[in-house]
This record gives C-alpha cells, sequence and structure tokens, in this order.
C-alpha cells in the first residue's frame, strides 16, 4: 500500500521519525522528511540519496511552514496520501519542586502543549486539505493521518504532566478527528509507543531506563523505531483501522 504513496512526516530527521521516513523509502514511497530548519534534515535527506525524498525545513506549530511543506509534496511528487506526526518534545518537571521551592515553568507547560499538541493538530488540518483533493479509491479513501501519542497518556510518571497532558490531548482528538474527516474518506490514526530508544530516552538517566524496562512484561527490552514504521504501514495498510489509538509497549504499564 505504500508503493508509490506521498507521505509528508514531521520530527523525521530523527528517532521515530527518521525511521519512518526510512522504512517509507523501503516499502517503495515519496517521502517529504519536515523537521526544523536547525535540524540535521537537510543532510539525512541527501544521504538517503533518492529522488523519492526531499526535505522541509518546518516548525510544526508555524501555519505558514506546514503549508509550504504540503505545497512542496504537491509540486514535487503531485499529491500527498499520508501524513505521519512524529514532531514532539519532552522534558522532566514535577507540578512543584520542593526542594528548589519552584513552581513548573508555565512557559514550559504551554511550549509542551503548542509543539506537541498545537502542533500535531496544525499538521493534521492542514494535510486533510490536501488529502481531500485526491480521488477515492475503492473504498472511497483519499488519505492516512498518523498521530504520534505516548503511553504516559494513560500511565503519566511523576515529572512528565506537561508531556502527558500533551499527549492525553492528541489521544482525546483522534476520534472526532476521524469523524470530521470520514465524509470524504481520511482515516486517522494514533499510535502510543512505550519505551522506545530515542534520542529522547537517551536523555533519560540511565537508572531510570533500566527500571522502567525492567517493568516490560515481553519482550523485555526497549523498542526498536523500526517497529513504529513497521505499524505505521500496517495502518495505512488497513482500512478498518480508523479512530483508533493503539499502544505499542510490549504490555508495559509503567506504574509509579
Amino acid at each position: 500500500m505504500l508503493k508509490n504513496a506521498v507521505c509528508l512526516v514531521t520530527g523525521g530527521a530523527s528517532g521515530l521519525g527518521r525511521a519512518t521516513v526510512e522504512h517509507f523509502l523501503r516499502a517503495g514511497s515519496k517521502v517529504i522528511l519536515a523537521d526544523l530548519p536547525s535540524s540535521s534534515g537537510a543532510e539525512l535527506a541527501k544521504s538517503l540519496a533518492s529522488d523519492n525524498v526531499a526535505f522541509a525545513p518546518v516548525d510544526v506549530t508555524s501555519e505558514q511552514d506546514v503549508s509550504r511543506a504540503l505545497e512542496q509534496a504537491v509540486a514535487r511528487f503531485g499529491r500527498l496520501d499520508v501524513a505521519v506526526n512524529c514532531a514532539g518534545i519532552a522534558f522532566p518537571m514535577r507540578t512543584y519542586d520542593y526542594r528548589q521551592g519552584k513552581a513548573h515553568s508555565l512557559g514550559l507547560f504551554e511550549r509542551a502543549l503548542l509543539v506537541n499538541t498545537v502542533g500535531t493538530f496544525n499538521v493534521a488540518r492542514l494535510a486533510a486539505g490536501v488529502m481531500g483533493r485526491n480521488e477515492p479509491d475503492g473504498d472511497g479513501q483519499r488519505g492516512v493521518i498518523v498521530n504520534t501519542a505516548s503511553v504516559l497518556a494513560f500511565d503519566g510518571q511523576a515529572g512528565f504532566a506537561a508531556y502527558a497532558a500533551s499527549k492525553a490531548a492528541i489521544v482525546g482528538m483522534t476520534l472526532p478527528m476521524a469523524r470530521d474527516l470520514s465524509g470524504v474518506g481520511i482515516r486517522v490514526v494514533t499510535v502510543a509507543p512505550g519505551l522506545f530508544e530515542t534520542q529522547m530516552t537517551r536523555e533519560l538517566p540511565e537508572r531510570a531506563v533500566r527500571v522502567m524496562v525492567g517493568t516490560i512484561p515481553f519482550p523485555r527490552r526497549q523498542g526498536q523505531p523500526e517497529e513504529f514504521g513497521q505499524l505505521v504501514e500496517a495502518i495505512v495498510a488497513n482500512p478498518m483501522l480508523n479512530g483508533e489509538v493503539i499502544r505499542l509497549d510490549a504490555a508495559a504499564r509503567f506504574n509509579m
């Protein structure tokens, strides 16, 4: 199903986004790799040495940036079939730090919501407009949007109130967004990954990661980004997957 599909992947320069870009290219897709201008996206697109990938400098919170990336997809590849939202930020900060006598930064809380939640919605709403121009397939489908939440939307850890809130909002928008777009044949599915081997988790304390891995039933390890890409491909291929949140977490349930 991904062969010759035109895909936009945000956060495509690293982690889950990069693995998704590479997976799509191997499957025969054409990809707009979208990431911040300061990212390694341009170098990555060049290193992939394929006419089927192009870098788009994008801040997902900018309507102008996202619109330009979508215009680039249409100008270069003719349409847009799939949008995958992987761009996101995370940082640990408690609601109130009693040792330092400081409350959680309101600016950082707002930043998490702006990038993770508003950015995801910004890309989805604009991508839906472009997908709506496609000719429908036999099922009447015109496109697929895959958003990325987190298991912390359900099992939020101490110190991650902002991140958990931003990801829970993505979970909450999944079904209404799918219903909004059902009339034109655009599906919306959210993936909620558990502990995956990305730069974000590499920045966590090593002991904390060991403890979390120790609570995972099976397989007892961090997920590999390519496994996220495999699931995204399955979502695109299966027209009955719509309006759903899929946990990709090896049955992990993170308790305090």
